[in-house]
């Protein structure tokens, strides 16, 4: 498997620093990690034997495999992987036992000073990144090393009896990582494989990454000419070609339908918006880190440099509301909630449910980008609902039904439910903690009428307000976290929102936020995945391609191309001089869903030959037929 691939598919091992976790927490390890934990030890001896001068840092366990971060002068690739994986086969042939030592600080110091840590003996230069990590155990925790063989690493455990025990692993790639996730700090090459109990398991879980591999969606959308991502726009930033916005657009037609259903009125608001706004949400500075640098105006700029204001300066005076400037929109939110207090609202008038296809903006690091399912700029099929204490529990549900029929429509049945609380002990919510009680007890109702399994989170809620969120099983197996549901009682109370109740007196409305989709850029690469680039008809950007057998037939083709386009059909006439098996072999690649092979006989006959990208041959109906049957597909949004 490439380092592309990996990368793909594993983006969370390369590209941040792993949360230490505690003795207590390693200590909980099940025993898969605990295989893959040995595992890397594995790894890491091999390495060294070949590269006795590399630098180790850490080498956790991680989801579905292991990696060792290192610093080496030869640049590791997979063509180097076979005599690695040759030289653990034979530390795991050794046997050897992992053996625990705990040692006073300044022991494991003076160990990491002389080299031998991360090391099979003592070298000439000190284990520079071990001494570092040394300095991260809290004062009192237990020190420990654990041996096996001739290697020594600094490590809390735990792990297997013996190196035996790794017999079944497989490294998979090598990637680029920061040491402790610092961009500031050293790069080094991060070796990544994974290890299960058994052949059969590792073998099953490499079927799965390579059927992984033919369905990445950067490949698929190469193929089928769906989007495109350009240095010279900027990393991040999708621009979706001809036949994706065919997709997004069906997409969007879809949802607008369920929405129109369910009374919620569409929007549009500006791509970026006073800073001040989103101080008042709370969004800035709480997620300065994930936004773009705020934008100053020139006039401002101009004071401030008079003044001989720092850069460190200004950035202080921003956070404190002393400047004021404009900020890409990072939410769609307090867009909405200035159009809902824009006008005098009653009981009555709610609820008030507000929708849009909104692009925002996020500032997510180079290296964490990934197609079109990491970006740092996208649109949500964002709304946002106001209404009553009474209606909370409605209009939740309602939200819930429209993902259950996006998710119904899609084929993508196979999902489970998280709800998404707050933690009491964090301090990073804001809010009023009844408040919280309120709408996690009403998530809690909604969640438990859905008639699905769904499991508690803690610390897992947005700051404002606990959630309701889809993670869907695609065929494959992964999960994706798509849809979600918001009970927010929090920014009614910071955007001074009221309403006239019954009583003739001011009210809050309680505000719930929803996005079935949840970002269409990553909506969109799930189901290139999920499909295959095989979209249902109605999805498809050709939906059908006519492919005359030879010239004797073009007219005939012209005009069966015309009625399909005329029935509102997407189609397109291969009028190449190409044998018909070629058109056939091109639309399949393509991935266009019918294909009508017309020789002379069809064309006597008044029929199409029908063949299906998936399905094979379908039959040779009347064309008017086909037309009815192909409606009625795309119509209904069959699958």
């Amino acid at each position: 498997m490439d380092a592309a691939l990996s990368l793909r598919f594993f983006p969370e091992f390369f590209l941040m620093s792993v949360e230490r976790k505690s003795l207590e927490q390693r200590e909980q390890m099940d025993d898969l990690s605990r295989l893959r934990h040995s595992c890397a030890h594995v790894m890491a001896t091999a390495i060294l034997r070949l590269w006795p001068q590399a630098q180790l840092a850490g080498g956790p366990p991680v989801e579905n495999g292991f990696y060792y971060d290192i610093a080496l002068d030869h640049a590791i690739t997979p063509e180097d992987f076979e005599k690695i994986e040759a030289e653990m086969r034979r530390v795991v042939k050794a046997n050897e036992p992992f053996r625990k030592e705990v040692v006073s600080r300044e022991a494991a110091a003076e160990l990491a000073r002389s080299g031998r840590l991360g090391a099979l003996s003592e070298r000439g230069e000190p284990s520079r990144f071990k001494l570092e990590m040394l300095d991260d155990i809290p004062e009192g925790e237990e020190i420990s090393l654990f041996y096996n063989g001739d290697f020594a690493d600094l490590c809390a455990g735990p792990h297997v009896g013996r190196t035996g025990n790794c017999k079944a692993f497989k490294l998979l790639s090598v990637a680029a990582a920061y040491f402790k996730g610092d961009s500031s700090r050293e790069s080094l090459q991060r070796v990544y494989g994974t290890c299960f109990k058994n052949s059969t398991a590792l073998r099953e879980h490499l079927e799965k990454l390579e059927e992984a591999k033919r369905r990445d969606h950067r490949r698929i959308g190469r193929e089928m000419d769906l989007f495109q991502i350009d240095e010279a726009v900027g990393q991040g930033l999708v621009l979706w070609k001809p036949k994706g916005a065919v997709i997004r657009r069906e997409l969007q037609e879809f949802i607008t339908e369920e929405l129109d259903r369910q009374g919620y009125s569409q929007v549009f608001t500006p791509h970026i918006g006073r800073l001040g706004l989103y101080q008042t949400s709370g969004h800035y500075p709480y997620y300065q880190e994930s936004q773009y640098p705020p934008v100053v105006t020139r006039e401002a700029l101009k004071a401030l440099a008079d003044e001989g204001c720092s850069c460190a300066e200004l950035n202080n005076r921003l956070e404190g509301g002393r400047v004021d400037g404009f900020l890409l929109k990072p939410m769609n939110c307090p867009h909405h909630i200035r159009i809902f207090a824009s006008g005098h609202h009653s009981y009555r008038d709610l609820p008030v449910r507000l929708a849009e296809f909104g692009t925002v903006y996020r500032w997510e690091q180079s290296g964490e980008l990934g197609g079109m399912t990491r970006v740092r700029g996208f649109t949500q099929d964002d709304a946002h609902i106001f209404c009553t204490q009474d209606q909370v529990a409605e209009e939740i549900r309602g939200c819930l039904d429209l993902v259950k029929v996006i998710l119904g429509t899609l084929g993508m049945e196979d999902y489970r439910v998280r709800l998404s609380l707050r933690d009491p002990a964090s301090d990073k919510y804001v809010g009023d903690p009844a408040n919280w009680d309120k709408a996690e007890a009403a998530l809690r109702d909604a969640v438990s009428g859905l008639g699905v399994e769904y499991t508690e989170e803690l610390g897992e809620a947005a700051f404002y307000g606990p959630k309701i969120d889809f993670v869907v099983k695609d065929v494959i197996g992964r999960e994706w976290q798509l849809g979600t549901v918001q009970v927010d009682y929090n920014l009614p109370e910071r955007f001074d929102l009221q309403y006239v109740g019954s009583d003739n007196q001011p009210h809050r409305p309680v505000m719930i936020h929803r996005a079935p989709f949840g970002s269409m850029e990553r909506f969109a690469g799930l189901l290139i995945e999920h499909f295959a680039g095989h979209f249902p008809v109605w999805l498809a950007p050709e939906q059908v391609r006519v492919l005359p057998v030879s010239d004797k037939t073009a007219d005939y083709a012209g005009r069966v191309r015309a009625a399909l386009a005329e029935a509102g059909v997407r189609v397109a006439l291969d009028a190449t001089a190409d044998k018909i098996g070629a058109k056939i072999r091109r639309a399949q690649i393509d991935r266009t869903p019918y294909m009508l092979v017309l020789g002379p006989r069809e064309e006597e006959e008044g029929t199409v030959a029908v063949r299906h990208s998936r399905r094979g041959d379908c039959g040779s109906p009347k064309l008017e037929e086909f037309v009815a049957m192909l409606r009625g597909e795309i119509d209904g949004r069959r699958r």
